[in-house]
């Protein structure tokens, strides 16, 4: 099956980053999946939310928007919307996976994801992008010597899969996105463990099995998203 951009159904859309975007950011990246473009930054702020004050524990999290014109459409500026919201949420769960917060000490770094162009998996390349600012960031503040070590317990990837036209596909542009019948988005860590699943039945339920061939559909392009970060960081992070 040849896809509407010509790709074969189990084709990520080429995906390209470049680190050290914004100079001012303790770490920073631009990510290109496709025409969906994001600029993501790791902010470090002394103290942690009320919940984990005195725990000696840190924390990590992310806010997410896009520009007005993102979109076909002008988006409004800064409206924190319930599909906005609940995105957050699975950047911030998703990128905290990663991160062994003990280690942090009382610190939390803000990951911001800001989409300059959307073209469909702007979540998914949020993540990725916002791994990359993190870690960066994290190898920052070992080298000012105020971690001892860069606290990663592991990489992590994430894209999109779906059902579009009756056929499994990975990577949906917002064509396929917006008439797929099942949308999913995987995020997995380099154990090749299952960080988060988001699946939803657009047009038509699907089965069990379909799922699991989703899910194995996507394990190949994570794994390949993270052998990009390993190239990355192989002098900062010994795994």
């Amino acid at each position: 099956m040849v896809r509407n951009d010509g790709r074969e159904y189990n084709q990520m859309r080429e995906m390209k980053i470049e680190r050290n975007y914004i100079k001012p950011a303790e770490g920073s990246c631009l990510i290109e999946l496709g025409q969906t473009r994001l600029i993501c930054t790791a902010t470090v702020e002394e103290g942690v939310p009320q919940f984990l004050k005195g725990k000696g524990t840190g924390w990590v999290r992310a806010e997410y928007g896009m520009l007005p014109r993102s979109t076909l459409t002008r988006n409004q500026r800064d409206k924190l919307s319930g599909r906005r919201f609940e995105i957050q949420r699975l950047i911030g769960r998703s990128l905290r996976a990663g991160v062994e917060l003990e280690k942090l000490g009382e610190r939390t770094i803000w990951i911001d994801c800001d989409v300059i162009q959307a073209d469909g998996g702007t979540r998914t390349a949020a993540i990725n992008g916002g791994f990359i600012a993190l870690v960066d960031c994290l190898v920052g503040l070992k080298k000012k010597g105020v971690l001892k070590e860069v606290p990663i317990k592991s990489y992590l990837g994430a894209i999109s899969v779906g059902i579009w036209k009756k056929n499994l596909v990975l990577d949906l542009n917002y064509l396929e996105d917006s008439k797929a019948e099942v949308d999913m988005n995987v995020v997995m860590n380099s154990q090749k463990e299952l960080v988060e699943i988001q699946a939803t039945a657009e047009e038509s339920s699907f089965s069990p099995q379909i799922m699991l061939q989703m899910v194995d559909l996507a394990q190949g392009a994570i794994e390949r998203i993270i052998e990009k970060e390993k190239e990355f960081f192989r002098d900062e992070i010994f795994f």
